[in-house]
């Protein structure tokens, strides 16, 4: 029997880059087919071209054993392919029935909504793979956990048989991301065939049948669970060894670097984000906030860094006072920031590399001359930190538009990482990195706290607030559900503290 998918010799190449280099990769019937790879390496591009977003300049894609040509998402979805995306695409004053049923609206008498009809298939379906989701239910009044459900329904919907899951926990609390998986197992137990994107290696080895590692646009080699490990993996992933697990010495924490007392912060639609927040950050310590991503860890970073004005409450910094300052004056208190949005907040798209590294500190000694900027110190700067953070780009000169998700990243991260700094806000530091930068990027961290700096680290990753974090403070619907030692902190702990559910003992 064919394999239900085969990608042959799949070639894409974009100005300057060969993103994809002669793929092969089958999917079976009622498999789960895990792919990794690091930033830049290749998985991306293959799904689009998969779903019908780019087209391969070579190779072929082979659905049921017959060559198919996807020119549009339309044309996957009538083969049976289907992709959820790490972002839903939902609308969230609809309900899940109206959802569902967009763009493929199914009417009584020519012109009505048959919402009823909808809502029965919707049923028929939740009770069928187990997804259990209410038709009349609104999504925004959904957990996020729910509505991922919502869009495998959608796909489901389509009588897609062949499933893109890209990064599909990355937003999920533990005990969402176990409902998940059991979805995942329903789904394939009745024929269901599953491409699952996704860079945490852990769930990789629990959810996949085989693995096919992708690096620089090639595939290193396909393996089962079975016959690896996570550390395997990510050296096929990167090419070299990499640890895993964060060396950390017990913390020694000094004086309060960071002071927030009863702060409130409006969002953009000027409703509460975040309400009555209070917490500390000292010298030598890391400080985790956890919790699902839009709780108000976005508004509360933002407040911090002076990009978001505080509603009421107070900030201090090293003893002064900065609820009112402005983004340059915190930063010259010695605070470095890195961003939730690399490309919004971190990075000016159009400049180059060598401009976006000194972005906060081009008119300082050694980069400026009085008011002219020095270009030989601010190339000869950019070249070193190119290399040290190994920032792949074809040049200094390059734009930061033209760099993959993750080298932005870098270019972000290399640029504060290398100045004086007592207080670090990283907001999703390791967003879209590889494992070898995670494993450089956490040892910075490491350093810094170990040299006296505070760190306040906002992460809907567990495992990197866990290995990071000396104390963790939980954020559910922009309160602070506790804040605990890391040394009682549990996944399941900190997952019901993330879903709003007060633990005890």
């Amino acid at each position: 029997m064919p394999p239900i998918l085969e990608l042959d010799g799949i070639t894409k190449r974009f100005p300057g880059v060969l993103a994809n280099d002669h793929i092969h990769l089958t999917l079976e019937q009622g498999e789960i087919h895990a792919l990794l790879g690091e930033n830049g390496a290749g998985k991306t591009t293959l799904m689009n071209i998969l779903y019908g977003l780019y087209h391969p300049d070579e190779g072929r894609i082979i659905v049921r054993g017959k060559p198919v040509k996807i020119d549009t998402p339309s044309e996957a979805i009538r083969l049976g392919i289907g992709m959820v995306h790490q972002h839903f695409m939902l609308i969230p004053v609809f309900t899940v029935t109206e959802n569902v049923m967009l763009g493929e609206e199914t009417l009584t008498r020519g012109i009505f909504l048959d919402r009823a009809a909808v809502a029965a298939r919707i049923r028929d379906i939740s009770a069928q793979y187990g997804l259990q989701v209410d038709p009349d239910a609104y999504v925004k009044d959904l957990s996020v956990g729910a509505q991922q459900r919502v869009e495998i329904l959608k796909i489901l919907y389509r009588r897609a048989d062949i499933l893109i899951l890209d990064e599909p926990t990355a937003v999920l609390t533990p005990q969402e991301v176990e409902e998940l998986f059991k979805v995942i197992r329903s789904l394939v137990a009745r024929g269901v065939s599953i491409i699952f994107i996704s860079h945490k290696l852990k769930e990789v080895m629990a959810i996949a049948d085989r693995i096919t590692v992708l690096r620089d646009g090639r595939v290193v080699g396909t393996t089962r669970p079975a016959e690896t490990s996570p550390a395997a993996l990510a050296r096929m992933m990167v090419g070299r060894e990499v640890i895993l697990t964060v060396d950390k010495p017990p913390a020694r924490p000094g004086d309060v670097v960071l002071d927030v007392n009863d702060l409130h912060v409006l969002d953009d639609r000027q409703q509460p984000r975040v309400s009555g927040v209070s917490f500390q950050v000292r010298a030598g310590e890391i400080l985790g906030i956890a919790g699902v991503q839009g709780n108000g860890q976005t508004e509360l970073v933002e407040a911090l860094t002076g990009l978001r004005p505080i509603a009421q409450g107070r900030v201090t910094i090293l003893g002064h006072d900065t609820t009112r300052a402005t983004p340059r004056h915190i930063l010259q208190h010695g605070v470095a920031h890195i961003p939730e949005d690399r490309q919004r907040d971190g990075l000016v798209l159009t400049f180059p590399v060598a401009d976006n590294l000194v972005l906060n500190t081009y008119y300082l000694p050694p980069f400026a001359r009085g008011i002219q900027i020095d270009e030989r110190t601010v190339f000869a700067s950019a070249t070193q930190r190119v290399q040290q953070f190994d920032i792949r780009t074809p040049s200094i000169h390059t734009l930061a538009a033209n760099l993959s998700g993750g080298n932005q990243q870098k270019v972000i991260v290399a640029r504060e990482f290398t100045r004086p700094i007592q207080l670090l806000i990283a907001s999703q530091p390791t967003r879209g990195l590889d494992v070898g930068s995670i494993e450089y990027i956490h040892q910075r961290i490491v350093e810094m706290r170990a040299q006296g700096c505070a760190v306040l680290l906002v992460s809907p990753e567990l495992d990197e607030i866990l290995s990071l974090s000396d104390r963790i403070a939980v954020m559910y619907r922009g309160k602070i559900m506790d804040t605990l030692p890391a040394s009682q902190a549990t996944p399941e702990k900190l997952g019901l503290l993330m879903a709003g559910v007060h633990t005890e003992g």
